[in-house]
């Protein structure tokens, strides 16, 4: 069950849509007037964790998939066998073969330019254990391993059911941050979301609610929200 209020939650993203559309709003007891950007603005959620240590207690990497995409315009390349690449022609979405990658020639600087093109990556079945021998450990290092494909899937749907993940990773920090909107979903869409990824995250944690400290939301320039003390 979702401890976070119902109106604080709601009046934090009332906040969000104001200051985006360009009006003013109140942050700390101050008037702030916002400003309409020129780009879809994404929506976070800052979690900072309590009586949670890191060296001690579990680490965890666990993924829920949200109903509509969190980052629409996100560039995701397809590595594709015969069919998929077939696929990602189709569909007018990036995509390379087998061939492809092999003219890289292992060239590090090479394919590190490569891979900061996108946000993602996603591999069919027949490819993915050739991507180390190929592309070395570039994409590992830069947390974009690909996803995996199978043959019997479409490549280019995976693609866009990535768009709708989040991905919950605890490292040696407790604070994370996760993408759980966008400024083009509806308040309720927001809402739901940012509900289900607060109580997804509690079930990770070993109290679960107990173990939140405090939750932030905020856009991408926007200010920041409290929504959890």
């Amino acid at each position: 069950m979702s401890k976070l209020n119902k109106d604080i939650l709601t009046a934090a993203i009332d906040d969000l849509f104001a200051f985006s559309n360009g009006e003013t709003i109140t942050y700390d007891g101050e008037q702030v007037k916002g400003k309409k950007r020129n780009f879809t603005e994404t929506i976070d959620l800052q979690i900072a964790l309590k009586n949670y240590d890191p060296t001690r207690d579990k680490r965890f990497t666990s993924s829920i998939k949200l109903p509509k995409p969190v980052r629409p315009n996100m560039k995701i390349c397809i590595l594709g066998n015969a069919v998929h690449a077939e696929q990602a022609e189709s569909a007018e979405a990036p995509f390379m073969t087998v061939d492809d990658l092999k003219k890289f020639n292992k060239n590090k600087k090479i394919i590190k330019k490569w891979a900061k093109k996108f946000d993602a990556f996603v591999a069919s079945d027949t490819l993915i254990k050739q991507i180390p021998r190929l592309l070395g450990p570039a994409l590992t290092k830069a947390g974009k391993f690909p996803t995996l494909c199978p043959s019997s899937e479409n490549a280019v749907e995976k693609a866009e059911e990535i768009k709708t993940i989040v991905k919950f990773q605890m490292k040696k920090v407790t604070c994370l941050n996760v993408s759980v909107g966008n400024l083009e979903m509806t308040k309720d869409e927001v809402r739901y979301n940012v509900q289900l990824c607060c109580n997804f995250l509690a079930s990770l944690l070993k109290k679960n609610w107990q173990n939140i400290g405090k939750v932030y939301l905020h856009s991408t320039m926007g200010p920041s929200q409290q929504i959890f003390f």
